[in-house]
């Protein structure tokens, strides 16, 4: 029987889900199935010569699922409903919907709070995501405690597992590093805890902004020499040009986290990766975001995808945004399930971004207009606003995708891209660092897959990047960072619909560019001091 303990302020399995159950993967090449916890003792466990290639799939399926056994009791965050509790959408929850990209319809709880920046400490969306990214980093720690050099000489293991753990083990670093990052970037102080520290309950002591950047900064460059070169590891496992990747978006937005500028060091991490054999794909844009994106050519330019599978995973980002943004004006057949959610539109300053609203100028606006009305006046009303046809599960061939019962998606989300890199690189050259005639190819390239118009290097300016960053991903789960790193999202000097909880948009308070530390975490741990201004 599953018993919990609250450490981090969050419901978790004890010992770090202890031998942590063997899981059904969103990643192909890692499936396996899931079994009882209760066979899992600690050494039992280990006796399987498959059960660190099982716990790091448990590592990467934590990004994409709610827990093993999916809305049968087997959610690893308790306390909300389980498809809220999915760590994607917990992240889409914090970096879109307090945008000028997208609002939600529905009333749960506090979601609605979310719309307009008036969330409070009491937020159980801010919750869960704090419970998430504490949930991962417990979980890689215990990875790396149990796959030490006298663990694994002591056990079964499989020897290709064996001669791959220095991979394992780095990619699980990584994913430690990509928590920790969401939590700098979204909360700011946060605790580090890591393998060498006791196993147990113990009230973990909060560590300033530097200090996280800090420890991310030195993890990402020590494992360096572990990982895996560009692309020569399973497709959505983690390589070298992944690690890169986070490093340069941790450089970029150092300003914003630490007070110091290292752009410089964004440029040279970013390097790597824009050189990389990543590369961009030759296929209509909204072939990115299709059920077969693993496989009619947008992987090649994922650099780090979260996998989906409509017949394994039954919640998930893409799941979300495929049924989300289905509204009662539209068919859901259209795109490859049964049935919409009604929730998720654009807002109308996304909208004007674009030159048309129809495509033909720009492939990339993807709106969906009949029975929908441009200005939103009450968010409640999923008639008000326009729907977003990106997100689908249909294939690049017409077919839907593996469930037959067209309930649950494939399409994978990626978390990063090349595209991203090309734009973070423009960025960083109109601010001095780097070639702006290399920037001017690599915007280019984009729009000319779009089929929109190409640009020159007098058109780069950064308020340029920052709109065409939002015409490239938009629903990414980048724009709250992009407007913060770009002086937007606070004060009056962009507004949008709903901002500051104004039909037209009001100014909003510097102390909303982070998140409060949650009531719930502050209880469970004494040594959590609160965000200014909350």
């Amino acid at each position: 029987m599953k018993k919990t303990i609250d450490l981090f302020g969050k419901k978790i399995l004890p010992f770090l889900i202890l031998m942590l159950m063997a899981v059904s993967s969103c990643t192909d090449d890692l499936d396996v199935q899931p079994r009882d916890d209760d066979e899992f003792t600690s050494e039992k466990y280990y006796q399987n010569p498959q059960a660190y290639r099982m716990f790091l799939a448990k590592l990467y399926a934590g990004l994409a699922r709610a827990g093993n056994g999916e809305g049968d009791g087997g959610e690893d965050i308790g306390g909300i409903r389980n498809d809220f509790s999915v760590y994607m959408r917990a992240y889409y929850t914090l970096q879109q919907l307090p945008t000028d990209e997208s609002i939600v319809a529905w009333a749960d709880g506090n979601l609605p709070s979310m719309n307009s920046q008036t969330w409070t400490s009491g937020n159980e969306f801010i919750y869960v995501m704090y419970s998430r990214a504490s949930y991962q980093i417990s979980l890689a720690n215990e990875f790396l405690r149990q796959s030490s050099p006298d663990k694994l000489a002591s056990r079964p293991v499989a020897p290709e597992i064996l001669n791959d753990m220095k991979s394992y083990r780095a990619e699980a670093r990584f994913l430690r590093a990509l928590s920790y990052w969401h939590a700098l970037d979204m909360f700011g102080k946060f605790p580090i805890v890591t393998e060498n520290n006791s196993v147990g309950f113990f009230y973990p002591e909060q560590k300033t902004p530097q200090e996280v950047f800090t420890f991310i900064a030195d993890e990402l460059q020590a494992i360096d020499a572990d990982l895996k070169p560009s692309q020569s590891n399973e497709y959505g496992r983690i390589d070298k040009i992944a690690a890169r990747m986070l490093l340069a978006k941790l450089y970029l937005n150092a300003q914003v986290y630490i007070g110091q500028n290292k752009d410089a060091e964004a440029s040279q991490a970013l390097a790597d990766v824009v050189n990389s054999t990543y590369r961009i794909a030759q296929i209509p844009y909204s072939y990115l975001f299709m059920g077969d994106n693993d496989t009619n050519g947008a992987q090649n330019e994922f650099i780090f995808p979260i996998r989906f599978d409509g017949l394994h995973t039954t919640s998930g980002i893409t799941n979300y945004l495929v049924h989300a943004s289905i509204l009662s004006s539209m068919n859901a057949s259209d795109f490859g399930v049964s049935g919409g959610w009604k929730g998720l539109r654009a807002r109308r300053e996304f909208v004007s971004k674009f030159p048309d609203i129809t495509g033909a100028s720009d492939n990339r606006a993807m709106f969906h207009t009949e029975g929908q009305t441009l200005d939103i006046n009450k968010i409640s009303d999923e008639a008000q606003g326009y729907g977003v046809t990106k997100w689908t599960n249909k294939r690049s061939n017409g077919a839907n995708g593996n469930d037959p019962t067209n309930n649950y998606v494939d399409t994978d989300f990626p978390m990063f891209r090349l595209a991203d890199a090309y734009l973070m690189y423009a960025e960083l050259a109109v601010k001095g660092q780097g070639s702006l005639s290399q920037a001017v190819t690599y915007v280019n390239a984009l729009r000319t897959r779009a089929n929109a118009s190409i640009v020159s290097q007098g058109d780069l300016t950064l308020d340029f990047i920052l709109a065409e960053r939002s015409r490239e991903l938009y629903w990414e789960c980048h724009r709250r960072q992009d407007l913060i790193r770009f002086g937007k999202f606070t004060g009056g000097s962009y507004l949008w619909q709903f901002k500051g909880n104004s039909v037209n948009g009001a100014p909003i308070a510097d102390h909303y560019r982070l998140f409060p530390i949650p009531d719930r975490a502050r209880s469970a741990n004494p040594n959590l001091a609160q965000n200014t201004g909350y």
